[in-house]
């Protein structure tokens, strides 16, 4: 029997937010490597959401060349 908690975890809109996170998350390391100091989570993510989101979703939903 599958759960309440599996069925969030294996639906795309889950799976999308863990992506997106994931990127935050790189981009807040890369950032504060730059800053010499820790950027947080905050400022990183409305610095990513700013300069990086809407490529990066647009990326995502392309179909990738050699598939259907």
């Amino acid at each position: 029997m599958t759960s309440g908690n599996d069925l969030v975890k294996n639906s795309s809109l889950y799976r999308e937010f863990q992506a997106e996170r994931e990127e935050i998350l790189r981009h807040k390391w890369i950032e504060s490597e730059k800053a010499g100091r820790d950027i947080g989570f905050e400022h990183a993510l409305t610095d990513w959401i700013l300069k990086h989101r809407s490529k990066w979703r647009r990326s995502r939903h392309q179909p990738h060349p050699g598939t259907s």
